[in-house]
């Protein structure tokens, strides 16, 4: 799903104690994955609240109260329904690029305020909102908050965390969304309730929660050493490493990361140098990974459940339930990647989770194929229930493979001089295809019925195969020795590892 980009800062193992500071920071600094989750979780359900669509959606009302005009599938087929879930991911991806200028020239801590802010004034619009045009600029505010967000919150974990569970702070930005998305689904199921007609004011207002905490969270953190020093602030970033390492000897790792700093300095142009030959393997991990992840089906289903529990015939109530449902587990599989991605490897989880979402999608096509049609649903309580537990397989399958590690691979494999500018990319190529999945899932699944099931199972297929072929093993490599071990000694990846240092355009063979 979209989330974030953990950006490492390096392989060797320096001295450190986990200190207050750097769980107060980390957990401050996650915050804004609950935010990002929230926003997830929360369009879902409104979009579902008949409340919510006879305000803004009359169309979608009326094919909501009676199915026979549009029949079950294509109910919520509203191209300016689409835009209002969508057009946050439009927002975040045009957002990135600037967030990516912020967060070297001003620093992590103000890029996260900046998203902090934007989320606060962007919830005012969506909880206020008397018409769609103002119910669309929040959610451009939203999106915006949430690519300045992306920027910086995870290269804020990576660079503050010790060695040793960097990986494990890089996921729990993973882990806070899937708590905001699980969130989001409680309070929707709550608000559903209501009869005053302003339940769906309360599930969009409520993100000010979150929006708040990251917001004062970002006054109270210290911005980290390596966006000091990259600033020139020497002394003050090695003032900063000794309190969050909570050593007296930080000389080895502070001198280390004012090398990377000066290295990184030296590139004129950051995209322009990702684009040389040796780095054009972690660059097309890096892309397909992110393209991969929306394809899987994932955002669709977790955007859209209530909606598309409600399609397979779910009353309101039991929509939203399932959903919250899928939610959990959602947020229990995450943890169980954080158990297990230092243990059983990352090609493992990914290999894995690629054949149980393949069998999970193709069984939820199945049984809608033979029971849901346009205009008759003999899905039944018993097939129904089977339905929740194929749909809770898939996205449990996700949740510790393609979510976090979608993000976690790329960034142990970019080099330091390509890393700020590969995060950008990254994140652009994430939010430009959740935009298109959030635009068009609706109007799919009008026109593809169940046979949507079908298309993201194929995507599946071709995603494990990739990783099988050309996804390599980075459990337990220290960044420094990527090269080394593990792109020199890929069977196709090695090629692109030789001495040339060619210009972006030049005469190497790909």
């Amino acid at each position: 799903m979209a989330g974030g980009f953990g950006a490492a800062t390096g392989g060797t193992e320096f001295e450190a104690k986990i200190t207050p500071l750097v769980i107060i920071s980390c957990i401050m600094a996650a915050s804004g994955g609950l935010m990002f989750g929230y926003d997830i979780g929360i369009s879902g359900g409104v979009t579902s609240m008949p409340d919510f669509l006879k305000e803004f959606f009359p169309t979608v009302y009326k094919n909501q109260q009676n199915p026979t005009l549009s029949g079950n599938y294509c109910k919520y087929d509203n191209q300016g329904l689409q835009m209002f879930t969508s057009s946050l991911y439009l927002a975040a991806l045009i957002a990135t690029f600037f967030a990516s200028y912020t967060t070297k020239a001003l620093g992590r801590k103000v890029t996260m305020l900046i998203a902090g802010i934007l989320f606060l004034v962007g919830t005012g619009f969506n909880a206020a909102a008397i018409d769609l045009a103002m119910l669309i600029i929040g959610r451009l505010l939203l999106g915006c908050g949430v690519g300045f967000a992306n920027q910086a919150i995870p290269l804020f974990l990576s660079e503050v965390a010790p060695t040793r569970i960097r990986g494990a702070l890089n996921i729990l930005f993973q882990l806070n969304i899937t708590i905001g998305i699980l969130v989001a689904n409680l309070i929707n199921y709550g608000t559903s309730k209501l009869t005053t007609g302003y339940g769906w004011r309360i599930s969009l207002g409520l993100a000010g929660v979150p929006a708040l905490l990251l917001t004062v969270g970002s006054l109270i953190v210290v911005d980290t050493p390596s966006s000091l020093i990259e600033r020139g602030k020497l002394e003050q970033g090695k003032a900063v490493l000794r309190r969050i390492r909570g050593v007296n000897n930080v000389e080895p790792e502070y001198l280390e990361i004012v090398e990377a700093n000066r290295a990184a300095a030296e590139i004129k142009n950051p995209f322009q140098n990702l684009l040389k030959r040796r780095n054009r393997p972690t660059l097309v991990i890096a892309m397909m990974m992110q393209i991969f992840q929306q394809f899987t089906g994932i955002n669709a289903i977790m955007f859209y459940a209530p909606v598309l529990f409600q399609t397979l015939g779910f009353k309101s109530d039991a929509s939203l339930y399932s959903a919250v449902i899928t939610g959990l587990v959602n947020v229990l599989s995450t943890v169980v990647s954080v158990v297990l991605v230092d243990k059983a490897g990352r090609r493992m989880l990914l290999i894995e989770a690629g054949i149980q979402m393949i069998l999970s999608q193709m069984g939820v096509a199945i049984i809608m194929g033979l029971k849901v049609k346009d205009f008759t649903n003999n899905l039944g309580h018993g097939l129904g229930i089977l339905v929740l537990i194929l749909v809770c397989s898939f996205v449990a399958s996700f949740a510790w493979s393609w979510g976090p590690l979608g993000w976690l691979i790329p960034s142990e494999t970019f080099a330091v001089e390509a890393r700020s500018a590969g995060q950008s990319i990254a994140v652009f190529t994430n939010m430009l295809f959740t935009f298109v999945i959030a635009q068009a899932f609706l109007s799919m699944l009008c026109h593809m019925k169940a046979g949507i099931f079908v298309f993201f199972s194929a995507w599946v297929l071709v995603m494990t195969l990739f990783t099988i072929f050309l996804i390599p093993e980075t459990k337990n490599i220290p960044l420094d020795e990527m090269t080394e071990r593990v792109w020199k000694q890929h069977w196709y990846w090695k090629r692109f590892m030789d001495d040339y240092e060619d210009e972006p355009m030049g005469k190497d063979q790909v």
